[in-house]
């Protein structure tokens, strides 16, 4: 590894390396994982067939749903003696998916997340604020675990007691902060009711992930701190967070960490794997994974692949704008919540804090959106506000939507990932 925690490499060193790994993990998998033993025979392919990256397109995709029907350790690869720890999701939508970690997989993860954290911009010896929750989500102890490979000083906050988070960052004085853009938010408006100006802390870098976010949050959460705001990516089933990250000195998308996970793009509907440039549905193969490797996990998040920039030999992905299963269809028109999120902050005197509520209550569905208004907003120029932001989602996003601009503090602050839809219908 270089001085600067990437590795250096040329386009074709890297293809190689992927290609090698990509060979051990499906012959990995198909040895010791029946699941992905029987896939591979109905789809009438084996290891063997795996002659260039190009035949990745031949394997079957992993899904949600499949984790669920072999949980707990049914996609393990190795003994569950093996595996040194379990993460999973919440399980709200079904049974939780879990993944396991062999102790050279933590290793790995702790190396990708120290990679992430210097191409953000942190540096040895940094005190790193973590707010993102720990325990079976990934995102507290990755992040942790990273910052401490890179040797920094970790300050193991997690989420809430957001007073405390305040008093923590004035008396502690930590460049870093990772932590969701959201609840970043609630962070600078407790620092504002405390009095703390935000431009005098000492946070220099904020690593914002776990939720979709757009450039307008990144522009709002810039103008009211001192701090560069810079996107990491991740997801527990390919690893958790490190997959892909942000650099500092260009904030121009997420370059992906290649030589552990190989991304394809491909059309939602038609499967087809589609050209760099072209925006569809990411697409994770691992390529180090021990204890769980996944081949071509769908991951419903939408995105493209560019070129490299910084770290040229890595490709991009374009910050995340939504998910497959995050869309609603309001009258015809493909609606995401960073869509109606753009639009919030074009208009002054609202916050990034908002509710999405689809109705019907005739034959048509109906979209709601709840936002906050700002402090220094009476509350007389409210309504205005709402049909300002009313004009601004009919005009750029081509559908009507009802709008209550709401009093400060009135929706449930979010830790972890946004909730950003309620489905009332």
């Amino acid at each position: 590894m270089s001085k600067d925690w990437v590795p250096t490499y040329d386009v074709e060193q890297l293809r190689h390396v992927q290609l090698e790994r990509l060979r051990a993990t499906v012959a990995n998998v198909y040895a010791h994982v029946p699941h992905y033993r029987r896939a591979f025979d109905e789809a009438g392919v084996t290891p063997d067939d795996i002659g260039s990256l190009a035949d990745l397109g031949r394997l079957p995709f992993t899904t949600k749903e499949v984790l669920r029907q072999n949980y707990p350790f049914g996609m393990f690869a190795v003994p569950r003696e093996q595996v040194n720890r379990v993460h999973a999701s919440s399980g709200t939508t079904g049974k939780p998916t879990v993944v396991g970690y062999t102790a050279q997989d933590l290793e790995t993860w702790a190396d990708v997340m120290a990679r992430s954290i210097w191409a953000a911009g942190g540096r040895p010896g940094d005190v790193v604020h973590v707010a993102y929750g720990y325990g079976l989500f990934t995102g507290g102890l990755g992040a942790h675990y990273g910052a401490e490979r890179l040797g920094c000083t970790v300050v193991p906050v997690s989420g809430g007691m957001t007073p405390r988070q305040v008093q923590l960052i004035v008396d502690f004085e930590p460049r870093v902060i990772m932590v969701t853009p959201s609840y970043f938010l609630a962070i600078l408006d407790e620092m504002e009711a405390q009095g703390v100006d935000p431009h005098r802390t000492s946070l220099e870098i904020g690593i914002f992930g776990a939720e979709p976010w757009t450039d307008e949050m990144r522009r709002e959460v810039q103008r009211r701190s001192s701090i560069r705001a810079v996107d990491i990516y991740g997801l527990s089933e390919v690893m958790g967070p490190g997959v892909s990250q942000e650099a500092v000195d260009t904030q121009d998308g997420l370059h992906v960490w290649e030589d552990h996970f190989y991304p394809e793009v491909i059309d939602p509907v038609t499967h087809e794997v589609l050209p760099d440039g072209e925006e569809g549905e990411l697409v994770f193969t691992s390529l180090t994974k021990q204890a769980m490797p996944v081949i071509r996990y769908r991951t419903r998040d939408l995105t493209r692949l560019l070129p490299g920039t910084a770290y040229p030999a890595f490709r991009r992905m374009q910050k995340v704008t939504g998910r497959t299963d995050d869309m609603m269809i309001v009258r015809g028109v493909n609606v995401f919540p960073t869509m109606i999120e753009e639009q919030i902050l074009k208009v002054e005197g609202l916050t990034p804090h908002y509710l999405c509520v689809l109705t019907r209550p005739g034959n048509l569905d109906e979209l709601t959106v709840r936002v906050e208004a700002h402090e220094s907003v009476p509350e007389r120029s409210r309504a205005d506000l709402g049909t300002r932001l009313a004009g601004h989602v009919k005009e750029n996003v081509g559908t009507s939507v009802h709008v209550e601009v709401l009093a400060p503090h009135s929706l449930e602050r979010s830790l972890g990932k946004a909730k950003r839809i309620s489905d009332e219908r």
